[in-house]
């Protein structure tokens, strides 16, 4: 079997990507430490099913995002309420574009960026049980 352990993001600063990560979007922290032989900091938070290893690196160069190249395109969150994520999201100062519908599942979803313009997703599942 094959599933996704993590997933990396270097971000452009640090506290700022942290703070979004985890503060804005309630990623718990699993660890962090800084790695003084890099100069860089790596946090690894909880993201459910998988990690988000969060780091920083002296002068990283910006990530292509648009027009879409070619490779990882934008990470999706699962969420059950995505009217309550878009509405927190929005008091937190992170506006979402406007909800669509994916013509092949039926399933709502938004995309928003992470602050230094990485692509994120929030689609909408059916609530377990």
């Amino acid at each position: 079997m094959i599933a996704i352990h993590h997933i990396a993001i270097i971000g452009s600063d640090y506290r700022r990507s942290r703070a979004f990560y985890h503060e804005t979007l309630g990623l718990p922290i699993i660890r962090e430490v800084y790695r003084e032989e890099r100069c860089s900091w790596k946090c690894d938070l909880d993201a459910g099913n998988a990690q988000i290893e969060l780091f920083s690196f002296p002068s990283p160069p910006p990530r292509p995002s648009r027009p879409e190249a070619c490779g990882l395109r934008h990470l999706s969150f699962a969420v059950v309420d995505l009217d309550a994520e878009v509405a927190r999201l929005a008091v937190a100062g992170t506006p979402c574009e406007a909800i669509r519908v994916d013509p092949y599942t039926d399933r709502r979803f938004t995309f928003f960026s992470d602050p230094d313009g990485l692509p994120l997703e929030l689609y909408e599942v059916p609530a377990e049980g």
